[in-house]
């Protein structure tokens, strides 16, 4: 699985309101973040990178370079906008982090809502093969999230992450996935066979 869609770098406070003013046009967003990977006991990294995706495009916010500013902070806190992501419980505490104001609104853990499909792999990874029959490469997971500049892999990496989440989303509230005839679901191995 690839994502071929515009993305759009945000690392300037002046770029923020435009973006947020193109994603609120949307009621679901894809969403998903992106901390420096640690290798050392002990060692901690600020989230430094936030990923909203429409179906049409994606926007990466460069957080170790803006912080959380205003108009962000506002979209992720505002109910009215639905932001769906994976184990959005831990994203949630990196974005406390950020700014101990932060108070989430309309977030959907797509674990959650694969619960009543039998789906008891949790990854994002599992889940998409399982939905779609479509493998999403990890490659870039374990990369300089605060580089000074984002690769191209990095970026379509992270876009594909909230984009997969939207695409979860509107499959699963459609209706549009019968359990009892998805191949990858019966054939996947189960946890204690891997």
């Amino acid at each position: 699985m690839a994502f071929d869609k515009p993305i759009y770098v945000i690392d300037k406070i002046s770029q923020v309101p435009a973006a947020v003013a193109a994603l609120r046009r949307y009621p679901v967003l894809g969403f998903d973040t992106e901390t420096r990977p640690t290798f050392h006991r002990g060692e901690r990294h600020a989230m430094a990178l936030i990923q909203l995706s429409t179906p049409d495009e994606a926007f990466l916010f460069r957080t170790c370079v803006i912080g959380l500013p205003d108009a962000l902070l506002c979209l992720l806190q505002s109910r009215r906008v639905k932001k769906v992501g994976l184990s959005v419980h831990d994203d949630i505490h990196g974005l406390t982090r950020l700014n101990e104001a932060f108070r989430p609104g309309g977030f959907i853990d797509v674990q959650q809502l694969i619960v009543p499909y039998g789906i008891t792999d949790l990854g994002l990874q599992k889940i998409y093969a399982i939905l779609f029959g479509k493998k999403i490469s990890k490659s870039q997971q374990l990369t300089n999230w605060e580089a000074k500049v984002l690769s191209e892999p990095q970026q379509r990496y992270a876009a594909l992450d909230a984009y997969s989440c939207l695409q979860i989303y509107d499959l699963l509230t459609a209706g549009a996935f019968d359990p009892a005839h998805c191949p990858y679901l019966h054939d996947a191995p189960s946890p204690s066979q891997q």
